[in-house]
């Protein structure tokens, strides 16, 4: 009874969303207390996104099968976060969904809280059937089509990388969750928080954690410092986000990149 109305509730892969398609056995539907049963030990890695749940079916053709999963997470951000932690960095994505990735043995993608996965047994290229699959699959699933708004914030120039860091932003416990871009001279970071007062409380803990920080004008407040791993730093809060830079080299000012990614944000 409780797998029914947990699959009734889901949003499930099909397998006749490709030609010669059909499902092999029975579906799947798996919630964060029992994912380790699925994922042995790849289940955190999908918790500490927020994973909800996940249903999935197997499908065949021609003696091929497909393992056709479909996680639902607390929101796009995690969604999102999920798909990038899970691409080939080395490899060119794609438009499927807010971004997706079709490679000859894979296929993943991620819309609105929804990261979709697609694997081929085969050792031949399936990236046809899978790339069917995935687009197909985007235009059932509900939710926004674009990037996360954050990602918009950090500057585009040597920007090396993005992704959302689901816990311990650079290192610091403090900050629970939020998006670490790199560039060539340091790491811009950005935490959004439930409230302004929950943002204060976390700058206050940053600059009690590091003691001997100046002030800078930037935001509602903001300090300065060095640090023996995180280099020369700046960090400020604006409203409900904390962010700034790290391992700032050579040549630049910390509390002036900080205060160009502030002035970015609404």
């Amino acid at each position: 009874m409780i797998l029914a109305l947990l699959l009734a509730a889901a949003v499930a892969p099909d397998c006749s969303l490709a030609p010669g398609w059909k499902q092999h056995g029975a579906a799947r539907i798996f919630v964060a207390d029992n994912l380790f049963e699925y994922m042995n030990g790849n289940a955190e890695g999908y918790l500490i996104y927020g994973f909800q749940r996940m249903a999935g079916v197997t499908c065949e053709s021609g003696g091929e099968t497909l393992v056709f999963d479909i996680s639902e997470m607390a929101d796009e951000d995690g969604a999102y976060g999920m798909f990038t932690a899970n691409r080939d960095p080395n490899l060119p994505t794609e438009k499927i969904g807010m971004g997706g990735q079709v490679l000859p043995r894979r296929a993943t993608f991620a819309k609105g809280r929804y990261y979709v996965e697609i694997a081929a047994n085969a050792e031949k290229d399936s990236s046809q059937a899978l790339r069917a699959f995935a687009t197909a699959m985007e235009k059932r699933l509900t939710g926004s089509a674009t990037l996360p708004a954050a990602l918009s914030w950090f500057p585009a120039e040597q920007q090396q990388s993005i992704r959302l860091v689901p816990e311990s932003v650079l290192g610091l416990r403090v900050l629970k969750r939020g998006y670490v871009a790199q560039y060539d001279y340091g790491k811009a970071f950005l935490v959004l928080e439930a409230s302004p007062e929950a943002a204060a409380g976390v700058l206050a803990k940053l600059k009690a954690r590091f003691g001997g920080t100046g002030p800078v004008d930037i935001g509602e407040e903001a300090f300065q410092f060095e640090d023996k791993y995180l280099g020369r730093l700046a960090a400020f809060r604006k409203g409900r986000y904390v962010g700034g830079w790290a391992n700032v080299g050579a040549g630049q000012e910390p509390a002036a990149l900080a205060r160009r990614l502030a002035e970015r944000l609404p």
